[in-house]
């Protein structure tokens, strides 16, 4: 499942730079999708993540960036996006098509 930034967010910026797949972006700033075209703003207020842009950090982390920086806590698994490994392992490939992911890839699936 995707992961999803809660209104608990203050704003730190923190996740930002973490995600691998530049997938979070400041509210109310439009975000671009796989095919480059951008997109209107998930959140208003707070920091969000692009979920069709989450990967869960599957092929590069054994966590979740975000939420292992995320001072408040307010980065959790989406519940209305749940989402196999073999899914988020196949949007990682297609996002970084020269990436060199091991097998078995690094997820939180394994940790």
């Amino acid at each position: 499942m995707a992961t999803v930034i809660t209104e608990e967010c203050i704003n730190c910026g923190a996740c930002e730079p973490e995600c691998p797949n530049t997938a979070i972006y400041e509210g109310d700033v439009q975000w671009e999708d796989l095919d480059g075209n951008l997109q209107d703003p998930i959140a208003e207020d707070i920091y969000y993540i692009a979920p069709q842009k989450c990967t869960e950090c599957v092929g590069f982390f054994d966590q979740e960036q975000c939420a292992a920086v995320c001072p408040v806590d307010c980065c959790i698994p989406d519940p209305d996006n749940a989402e196999t490994e073999e899914v988020l392992l196949e949007r990682a490939k297609l996002i970084h098509p020269d990436a060199d992911i091991p097998d078995p890839p690094p997820s939180r699936f394994r940790s």
